[in-house]
C-alpha cells in the first residue's frame, strides 16, 4: 500500500513539475517577471489550451511576437468571458423574476379590490332592490368593466414576460451546455465527466474508467502547427466517440481524454479500449493542404475499475499511474490492473 502511494505521489509530482517548468520556460522566453499575475496568466494558457485566450496568444507567438505586461493586462480579460456571460444571464433572470413578481402583486391587488367593490355593489344591489331603486346595476357594470380592462392589461404584460422568460431559459440552457462541453471536439469536458461520475456512483454504479493520452502529440504540434494539432484532436475524439458508443467520452484537456464505461466488466472494458486504440492506430492520416502523410498516430490508456462510492480523484490516480506505465512500456497500448 505504501509503495502504491509513493508511485501515485511520484507520478502526480512529475506532472506538477512539468507544468511548473513549462510556465517557467514561457516566462523566460518572453522575458516576463515571475509575478503572481504573470504566473496565473501563463498557468491559465497551459491548463486551458483551447480557450479563446490561449488561441489568441498562440497566434501571436506563431508570428514571433513576444508578450509584454501590457499585452497580459489587455488579454487577461478573455479568461473570464464565460463567467461574465453567465453573470449577465443570471442578472437578466433576476430582473425577469422581479417583473413577474410585480405583475402578480398587481393582479392580486386588483383582484382583491374588485372583490371588495363587487361585494359592496352586491350589498347595495340587495338593499336597493328592497327599496325599489333600479340604477345600482350601472355601478356594478362599471366596476366589472374596469376590472376586465385591468385583467387584459395584466395578461398582455404577463404574456410578454413569459415569452421573454422562455427565451432566457433557452439561453441559460445553452450557456450551461457550453460550460460543460469542450469547444474544439464537441465532447463533454472534465466538469461534465465529474458530474456524470458522481451521479452514477450515487446510484450505486461501479463504472470502469479509462484515461487516454495521445502519443507524441507535442511532436505533431511542433512539426505541423496547432491548426493541424487541433485536427488531430478532433479526429481522435471522433474515433473514441464512435468506438466507445454507449459510454461517456470526455476531453480532460490538452491531449488527454477520459472514458466512463458503465454496466461492463473488466473484459468488456478492455475490449472497448483496445478496439478504439486499434481504430486510431490503423488510420492513414494526411495533411489536408498537400496530402502529405502525417505519420502514425496512436494513444496509450490506463484502465481501472471502481469501488462502491469511490471518489473520482482516487480512481483517476490509479488510471493515470497505469497510463504512465503504458507510456513507459512503449506507448500505443492499454494497461489495466
Amino acid at each position: 500500500m505504501f509503495a502504491l502511494y509513493k508511485n501515485d505521489h511520484h507520478f502526480k509530482s512529475r506532472r506538477s513539475d512539468r507544468l511548473f517548468h513549462k510556465i517557467g520556460e514561457f516566462l523566460t522566453e518572453h522575458r516576463l517577471d515571475p509575478s503572481p499575475t504573470n504566473y496565473a496568466f501563463v498557468h491559465h494558457l497551459l491548463s486551458n489550451p483551447e480557450s479563446p485566450l490561449a488561441r489568441t496568444v498562440a497566434e501571436l507567438v506563431q508570428v514571433g511576437a513576444k508578450l509584454t505586461l501590457n499585452d497580459i493586462e489587455k488579454l487577461g480579460g478573455g479568461a473570464g468571458e464565460s463567467e461574465r456571460k453567465a453573470h449577465g444571464l443570471v442578472s437578466r433572470t433576476h430582473n425577469q423574476l422581479e417583473r413577474l413578481e410585480e405583475i402578480m402583486r398587481t393582479i392580486r391587488a386588483d383582484t382583491a379590490g374588485f372583490g371588495r367593490d363587487l361585494q359592496a355593489s352586491a350589498d347595495a344591489l340587495r338593499d336597493n332592490h328592497d327599496k325599489g331603486v333600479p340604477n345600482t346595476l350601472e355601478g356594478l357594470i362599471r366596476i366589472t368593466t374596469a376590472m376586465m380592462e385591468n385583467v387584459q392589461q395584466a395578461e398582455t404584460r404577463l404574456e410578454k414576460v413569459t415569452r421573454e422568460a422562455s427565451e432566457l431559459r433557452l439561453q441559460l440552457e445553452e450557456a450551461r451546455d457550453d460550460a460543460r462541453r469542450d469547444p474544439l471536439t464537441g465532447l463533454p469536458n472534465r466538469r461534465a465527466f465529474e458530474d456524470a461520475y458522481r451521479e452514477h456512483v450515487a446510484a450505486g454504479g461501479m463504472p470502469w474508467i479509462a484515461i487516454c493520452d495521445i502519443d507524441h502529440f507535442k511532436s505533431v504540434n511542433d512539426r505541423f502547427g496547432h491548426v493541424v494539432g487541433d485536427r488531430v484532436l478532433k479526429a481522435i475524439a471522433g474515433t473514441l466517440r464512435t468506438q466507445c458508443d454507449g459510454h461517456l467520452v470526455a476531453r480532460f484537456g490538452g491531449e488527454e481524454f477520459a472514458v466512463m464505461m458503465t454496466n461492463v466488466g473488466r473484459k468488456q472494458a478492455l475490449m472497448t479500449m483496445e478496439r478504439a486504440r486499434e481504430a486510431v492506430a490503423s488510420k492513414n492520416y494526411r495533411l489536408r493542404e498537400n496530402d502529405m502523410p502525417l505519420g502514425a498516430l496512436s494513444f496509450s490508456s490506463g484502465v481501472t475499475g471502481t469501488r462502491l462510492g469511490e471518489d473520482l480523484a482516487e480512481v483517476y490516480r490509479r488510471a493515470d499511474a497505469l497510463l504512465y506505465r503504458a507510456k513507459n512500456e512503449g506507448r500505443n497500448r492499454t494497461v489495466s490492473e
